[in-house]
């Protein structure tokens, strides 16, 4: 039955109703009074149905309220992990699984379904007593424990080493907790994976000589990544197809239709609707049938193993390279679909960047590329200084841009959702007039640095740089050097701004004293840690107020003043006979706070609250560990696991110093151990190791 208004009404005696029309009728009313009444009730009735349909929902833990999962999960026992890892452990799901777990319990497949669960990280649980070479018994034979490894089996030499390892160990008897032991009967290891696999759809390449290209629009080697199979049942163990690995030659060659391409040939049907890779040339697709695998590597002035005129493609995962045929039309356009690895969605990439691109009010001007204007310089100058100018592709956009905002006016240059366009610049600068305000959003910035100049009229109040990568060095080499070193990647020269960096990756900074700058969730690369991150416009002098939350920062920094650091690596040192008398310092220094950071013991900076090194003697001890200090490896600026506790579990909310923060690593490793707690049988010892 409905019990909507006009459903009870209908139920009242005729004469009601007419007595009620004539009332509303006199009073110049839409309803009368008793209808009026009766929308009341069904107002009231609905909001009882509602809750009595919510207290049925609320009995399965897949359709209940949120609040509700911690009873329903108290009614099996279920424990709580911390929950300061937002976006990451998911009780409901955890609670879901528990009696499955618990049927279970003790198995490699449960804890890898823990590890998955709590963590957020692929994992792969790896039994070693089942790699453990020893003498066996005639009526228990174990045939795939060989005593020695088959150098015939590619397969199986491609992942020595890796969680992936299926040859044969003497047993060792250091402690599997430590981290140092492996191979021993009660020992389970859980192996994870930090580094991700992000997608770049139909990107553009980079030219590195006839008919030779390179995957990153940056032009240096990078390595390209499988696209992860999520594993659709809790018995499966891991593969390598269900984890963020980069593609071998080997293993791609092997199951290019696994990687590779919508179908094998022009003609055939669809049978890999969402590929890691695909090659498009001038438009067209290249199909899998034209797809050879090798190495490309560097021979003389050229590339190895460059195709003939034979109509084939050459494609090499390990260093990203693109090899067209002897007779393929050159230049061409060329782009490409590919995985690429980085440990957390930050600076300019595809990923979802959710409230950090606000949807557009309906009245408020927008312009798109290539959409309503071909360039970003035509689209600027059909906005007039206020709106939006929104890119739409992630193609290349060769151009010097300058931005100018009318005053009060708000320009905004943004990528749209999962899209990621490639700025490379020869010039790229922001004014406005009075209380204006720029920002960008979502780009990667090469070839010139982002300069805020000072005279001319300029006015402008804050600039805004959100999701965005500004080249550190402007530009990469072949092998990944820094193309200047020395440059800056961000120049504000307007006293009085303010400018903000969030989720982004910059190189260095100068800024006049009298502006100010807040960066966040961020990172400055001056390319070198005895380079200058922060300073003024000559690279010497004290830069503007600076403020950090959860930023790294490599290189040496010198600032007027502190506003805020917090949760912070300042990893700066001096090169032999330096000018610099100190890595780090602040020219007032009775303002400002630093708070749970790293940073020089012997910098000059105002009072410090357990920050690290605490003393001169612990400065070596305490020093952050980095697995890649350069710009454009996938683990870029990631901590180690060597890196000293008191950094790595050393933020204000116990999880690790700097740009990664956010990601909570120590908080999803120390949820693990808890589990394992429970769910680990009796007598076995489990270590954690990363795999990347």
């Amino acid at each position: 039955m409905s019990f909507d208004a006009a459903s009870l009404f209908a139920l009242l005696p005729a004469i009601h109703r007419l007595r009620d029309g004539e009332a509303a009728v006199a009073a110049g009313l839409e309803r009368g009074p008793l209808e009026e009444l009766l929308a009341v009730f069904a107002e009231q009735i609905g909001v009882m149905d509602e809750n009595l349909a919510q207290l049925l929902d609320d009995l399965f833990i897949e359709t209940c309220a949120e609040w509700t999962v911690p009873y329903l999960g108290d009614l099996i026992g279920y424990q709580s992990l911390h929950r300061g890892v937002p976006g990451v452990a998911s009780p409901r799901a955890e609670v879901a699984h528990t009696i499955a777990l618990r049927r279970r319990k003790g198995t490699a497949v449960v804890l890898e379904q823990l590890a998955r669960d709590v963590t957020g990280w692929d994992a792969r649980v790896v039994e070693y007593f089942q790699r453990l070479a020893a003498t066996q018994y005639l009526n228990h034979l174990r045939p795939h424990c060989r005593g020695t490894v088959d150098l015939r089996d590619g397969r199986a030499l491609e992942w020595l080493g890796s969680a992936f390892d299926g040859a044969m160990r003497t047993v060792e008897v250091r402690r599997i907790e430590s981290g140092r032991g492996r191979f021993n009967i009660p020992n389970v290891g859980l192996h994870l994976w930090r580094i991700q696999a992000w997608p770049h759809r139909g990107a553009p390449t980079h030219r590195a000589g006839p008919r030779r290209y390179r995957a990153s629009p940056l032009g240096h080697d990078t390595p390209l990544y499988n696209r992860p199979v999520a594993e659709e049942d809790i018995a499966h163990l891991a593969e390598p197809d269900n984890v963020p690995l980069p593609l071998t030659r080997r293993w791609l060659a092997r199951d290019l239709a696994r990687h590779y391409g919508e179908r094998a040939s022009a003609a055939a049907p669809l049978d890999n609707p969402n590929p890691a890779l695909q090659l498009w040339v001038d438009g067209t697709p290249v199909e899998r049938d034209h797809i050879r695998i090798c190495h490309l590597g560097d021979d003389g002035g050229g590339w190895a193993h460059t195709p003939p005129p034979d109509g084939f493609y050459s494609l090499d995962p390990v260093l990203g390279r693109i090899a067209l045929p002897g007779d393929a039309p050159d230049p061409a356009e060329v782009s490409l679909t590919w995985q690429e690895g980085f440990s957390a969605p930050l600076g300019g990439g595809e990923y979802d960047r959710g409230t950090r691109l606000p949807v557009l009010a309906a009245d408020r001007p927008r312009v798109r590329v290539p959409d309503d204007q071909p360039t970003l310089t035509a689209a600027l100058a059909a906005l007039a200084g206020d709106g939006v100018v929104e890119v739409t592709d992630n193609r290349r956009y060769v151009e010097t841009l300058a931005v100018d905002v009318t005053a009060g006016g708000h320009v905004e240059l943004r990528a749209s959702r999962q899209r990621r366009p490639v700025l490379a610049l020869a010039g790229f600068s922001v004014a406005g007039g009075e209380g204006s305000r720029c920002t960008v959003n979502g780009f990667l910035v090469t070839g010139a640095p982002l300069v805020v100049p000072a005279g001319g009229g300029n006015a402008l109040a804050r600039l805004d740089i959100v999701d965005c990568t500004l080249v550190p060095g402007l530009g990469l080499e072949a092998d990944g050097a820094p193309s200047q070193p020395t440059a800056a990647s961000l120049i504000l020269e307007l006293p009085g701004m303010e400018a903000q960096l969030a989720w982004s990756l910059c190189g260095a900074v100068r800024c006049v004293e009298r502006a100010t700058l807040s960066a966040s969730c961020s990172a400055i690369d001056a390319t070198d840690r005895t380079g200058v991150a922060y300073a003024g416009l000559d690279g010497a002098g004290p830069g503007g107020v600076l403020s950090l939350d959860a930023t790294t920062v490599v290189g040496k920094v010198h600032m007027a003043e502190v506003g805020l650091i917090s949760n912070s690596i300042l990893f700066a040192a001096l090169a032999e006979a330096d000018a610099w008398s100190v890595p780090v310092r602040a020219t007032r220094r009775q303002t400002g706070c630093v708070r749970f950071s790293w940073l020089p013991v012997e910098s000059v900076v105002p009072a410090r609250h357990r920050c690290q090194p605490a003393s001169a003697s612990a400065a070596d001890a305490n020093a952050p560990r980095f697995v890649a200090q350069r710009y454009g490896s996938p683990a870029y600026l990631q901590l180690a696991v060597s890196t000293p506790e008191a950094i790595a579990r050393g933020a204000d909310d116990e999880g690790e110093m700097g740009v990664f923060h956010a990601l909570f690593n120590a908080q999803r490793e120390a949820n693990l151990r808890i589990r394992l707690a429970e769910y680990l049988r009796v007598g076995l010892e489990a270590g954690v190791f990363y795999e990347s």
